[in-house]
């Protein structure tokens, strides 16, 4: 992840976007929600403004897309064909940001090397006149334009997570509570959940889609991987020696017209009243009426017409006016004196809370990778694992394993858990499989949901991750490092825990293996490790959690 205290250059975020795992033996499908994924990251960090993690991310996502994707041994298949292209098409609008971004983040790191440069510089000649040290502003890992009218997001302080649960719990209340609010307002202008999702996309992916299974994409796509071969060169350069844009111009087939509506002309009296020997198209504008005719008396003198009656004052309404001041003793009495304003119903006696407040800090990172990779905080609400264990009571009394979906939104750069999600499955005592995903990844998409991680059951066993929970949980972690699994066994002590994959070597010994069978040992012994108390899950008491159970409801 890029950095959130210092500028960095577009060497750095190119390097960090590379850095990252690819296994042509993970499924297609999921390597494609994999990059929807980073597209909605990269969404919230560019409302966030947050340059070098949004160059970050769709960087990354073109580089998947174009240069992995396009050789993975399923992509031929039809059921992927289709939204591979699609996701080929969204490269043209992340080539385009990325070179907006760019010189923003650019002149961004230039300045502060220049800043840095003169506190340097400054050290030295307080050195030299014997002092020993300097205040913490002067420290050149903090420094920024504090000239700026506008402070940019290197500025913003970061918190620590495990410090602010008070802070990190109005956050999630109030992002909630906005999301529903705007939800409800799309609603309520009669807008369709497709329309929405069409206003949101803003493209046209059904016509794209169509024109791309009728071509191989050979020359677009060439073109778009010698683009990005080219910003690799400048991300090593560390700048663009060529001036040449980033963004590749799209081809003819992609280009649309549109015709907008025109509003038909008003027919008027005059243009009904002219004769029928006028001609249409040499018609300027309705005849021009007649002037009244003014008749006077012979002999009398001309007398101008009287001015029309004043129309009567509106009664203004003194409810809201301020009451006047006291009448003269003596000289003049109010018969109905003005009543003193309303007071409010119920008084608000807490201090209101800036909305700025909620926006003018990050957090920062709680954990590292074993590779030293940062790991963004999870919020966790803490009334989760109890609610889920009341949902899954009816299989675990038949000794059946119940899995459900952690979903939730990304925020200051941390992410909160705040939907539990049941999907369709079938179980068994020692296995859960779900059923029907493409119904629960259309539901995550339609409400702008991030797959956090998952939780299921072990109803008479221990509470560890098998070698099934392993091989399930690393398409999780690769999609997202921050990915947790929770395992539940009610009966037994721990009665749950919160896992995630070392890095390494946990997740590529788990990528590599080709044993066959469902259950079958490792290799690795340090294969996973908690992800809380340490970690980077930090539990929250009060949270907003939703349970949503799309399983088929059972006859009585």
């Amino acid at each position: 992840m890029a950095s959130i205290n210092a500028p960095v250059s577009i060497a750095d975020v190119v390097a960090q976007a590379g850095n990252y795992t690819y296994n042509a033996h993970i499924p297609l499908a999921n390597w494609l929600r994999t990059a929807s994924t980073m597209q909605k990251e990269a969404q919230v960090y560019e409302a966030e403004g947050n340059d070098p993690q949004t160059y970050l991310l769709l960087y990354r996502h073109a580089d998947l897309v174009l240069q992995k994707l396009q050789t993975h041994p399923d992509r031929n298949q039809p059921q992927n064909r289709k939204a591979l292209n699609a996701a080929t098409t969204t490269v043209y609008s992340d080539l385009k940001k990325l070179e907006t971004i760019a010189p923003r983040i650019k002149k961004r790191h230039e300045e502060y090397q220049e800043n840095r440069g003169n506190q340097r510089d400054a050290l030295q000649t307080l050195e030299g006149r014997g002092m020993r040290s300097l205040p913490q502003e002067l420290d050149g890992l903090s420094l920024h334009d504090r000239g700026s009218k506008r402070a940019s997001y290197d500025s913003r302080p970061t918190l620590d997570a495990q410090e602010n649960h008070s802070l990190a719990t109005r956050l999630a209340q109030r992002e909630v509570k906005r999301r529903d609010t705007a939800r409800r307002s799309v609603r309520q202008h009669g807008l369709s959940e497709e329309e929405e999702q069409q206003r949101r996309t803003g493209g046209r992916w059904e016509s794209w889609q169509d024109d791309l299974a009728h071509d191989d994409n050979r020359g677009d796509l060439m073109s778009q991987l010698q683009e990005v071969a080219r910003l690799q060169q400048i991300g090593q350069s560390g700048q663009n020696g060529t001036g040449r844009s980033y963004a590749p111009q799209p081809s003819a087939r992609y280009t649309y017209s549109y015709h907008y509506p025109t509003v038909p002309q008003k027919s008027t009296e005059g243009q009904l009243s002219r004769s029928s020997s006028q001609s249409r198209n040499s018609y300027t504008g309705p005849a021009r009426p007649p002037k009244e005719q003014i008749y006077r008396t012979s002999g009398t003198p001309s007398i101008p017409p009287l001015l029309p009656p004043k129309p009567p004052a509106a009664p203004r309404d003194t409810a809201f006016e301020c009451p006047r001041p006291p009448p003269i003793p003596g000289k003049y009495t109010e018969p109905h004196p003005c009543p003193p304003p309303i007071p409010n119903k119920i008084p608000d006696n807490r201090p209101p809370t800036p909305s700025t407040e909620l926006d003018a800090f990050t957090f920062k990172p709680s954990a590292y990778l074993e590779n030293g990779d940062p790991l963004r905080p999870v919020f966790l609400p803490s009334q989760l694992r109890q609610q889920f264990l009341n949902v899954a009571s009816s299989n675990t009394r038949l000794n059946l394993e119940t899995c459900g979906m952690l979903c939730g939104i990304l925020k200051s750069n941390a992410m909160f858990i705040t939907r539990l999600v049941v999907p369709e499955q079938t179980s068994t005592s020692d296995t859960c499989e779900t059923l029907n995903e493409e119904e629960f990844f259309n539901y995550c998409d339609k409400e702008e949901l991030l797959v956090i991680g998952w939780i299921h059951t072990h109803p008479t066993q221990t509470c560890f991750m098998s070698s099934r929970d392993l091989h399930t949980h690393v398409g999780y972690q690769v999609m997202m490092p921050e990915s947790i699994a929770i395992v539940c066994a009610p009966t037994k002590e721990p009665s749950w825990g919160c896992f995630r994959l070392t890095d390494p070597p946990g997740k590529q010994a788990i990528l590599n293996c080709s044993k066959p069978g469902i259950f079958h040992p490792h290799d690795v012994d340090n294969i996973y490790t908690e992800a809380r108390k340490p970690g980077h899950v930090v539990e929250l008491v009060n949270a907003p959690l939703e349970i949503v159970d799309m399983r088929p409801r059972k006859k009585l």
